[in-house]
């Protein structure tokens, strides 16, 4: 899972790179620790770099979890630097950047929704024998 994780990301670069196929890799560093976390990073001389880490964490009593976190960057064709930090675990892969696409803000809740839920914190239901 987590070569597929570094693969896609290099591929992602790689694509997003166009006509720079020729590209010389200026770093390349692979990490792997003995209780299966791992720790990359590599840089090429168009300006496409990015590193990753992984960490074993516990997700339940008896069951563990791979969590994958990272961040690559380049320049896309219009000249925009696209920056990507990510990580990926149990709960699937959130990415952040800037040309990313974000949520609308959410509404104001009315006013009558408030007032309703001031009064039941103040008068908490309770049953009457």
């Amino acid at each position: 899972m987590k070569s597929f994780i570094v693969a896609a990301c290099i591929v992602a670069c790689v694509y997003a790179a166009g006509s720079e196929k020729e590209a010389q890799v200026l770093s390349n560093e692979y990490d792997l620790t003995p209780e299966g976390n791992y720790r990359s990073a590599y840089e090429t001389e168009n300006g496409i770099s990015g590193q990753s880490s992984s960490v074993l964490k516990a997700v339940g009593k008896d069951e563990v979890a791979q969590e994958v976190s990272g961040s690559y960057s380049y320049t896309a064709p219009d000249g925009q630097l696209i920056s990507v930090n990510y990580v990926a675990n149990e709960n699937g892969y959130e990415a952040r950047g800037a040309h990313l696409p974000t949520p609308p803000p959410a509404e104001p809740i009315p006013d009558y929704i408030l007032r309703s839920i001031e009064y039941n914190l103040a008068h908490p239901y309770s049953e009457k024998n």
